[in-house]
């Protein structure tokens, strides 16, 4: 089971930078996007329906702002859109496909770094998100929660981590919190796991700003979390990036397990 996890930065942009011929190739039974920055009304057939995959979409209310999709080969057994928490839900964050006992999840934590009243939304989020990762934890389901966490966890997954210490994203307090995620609730980050000494050639996301693509300047936010079970079954990861959709690169798994 191939999965796919790309911020696409607007799905209408990452489209027209080839994205869809490239996914079309890939083979994989599931791709969950992020950031699509647009309403149903606003896609195309080939965005809704693109080749044999199914597509399912949480959209923000605000027009060009946020969204999350998932596309499958294979219809789930059930989709839950949202966390049942309206101040969340109209931002469109959380996108849950059902496969039997195993959950596949497009997810979009918020950015802070617009300024204060967008950190303080990130934290209110990462409050709510905390318990129902717990609840996922203990559901006796498989789950792997694929997408934009908006936080670098250690100093291995920035290039400049000394002098963004104080900067959204790199956090004292949200990287404990994504530690207790790991470390108290057991959830595994999968491509750490599998190359837990990767640095520049793991990092997912980079600046507009400079050259931070040309000098490799990036951060490693995008992940494939998942319960230790699943996990376990990773064979390979990797992030593709011999073409740009968006300021995000696709992050790739492999699983040896089958839906």
């Amino acid at each position: 089971m191939k999965i796919i996890s790309a911020n696409l930065n607007g799905i209408r942009s990452a489209a027209g930078k080839g994205f869809f011929p490239w996914m079309a190739a890939q083979g994989a039974d599931v791709v969950c996007v992020q950031e699509l920055k647009a309403q149903i009304t606003d896609l195309t057939r080939d965005m809704l329906q693109p080749g044999d995959y199914y597509g399912y979409f949480h959209c923000a209310e605000k027009k060009g702002y946020s969204g999350v999709g998932i596309y499958a080969r294979r219809q789930p057994d059930e989709l839950i859109e949202g966390l049942g928490i309206p101040d969340i839900d109209v931002e469109g964050r959380y996108l849950e496909a059902r496969y039997g006992k195993l959950s596949v999840v497009s997810l979009y934590l918020p950015s802070g770094s617009s300024g204060e009243h967008r950190q303080a939304a990130k934290y209110q989020f990462m409050d709510h998100f905390f318990p129902h990762l717990a609840r996922l934890a203990k559901s006796g389901r498989e789950v792997i929660l694929c997408g934009d966490w908006n936080i670098a966890h250690r100093e291995i997954d920035l290039k400049n981590w000394k002098s963004n210490q104080k900067n959204s994203g790199f956090l004292p307090e949200e990287r404990a919190w994504l530690s207790k995620v790991f470390d108290d609730l057991g959830w595994v980050d999968v491509y750490r796991r599998l190359y837990p000494e990767a640095g520049g050639e793991a990092y997912t996301w980079w600046s507009n700003r400079g050259q931070a693509w040309a000098k490799n300047v990036g951060w490693r936010i995008d992940y494939h979390v998942a319960t230790p079970g699943i996990a376990s079954t990773a064979k390979a990861a990797g992030v593709y990036k011999d073409e740009r959709f968006s300021d995000h690169a696709p992050l790739i798994v492999d699983y040896d397990y089958a839906i």
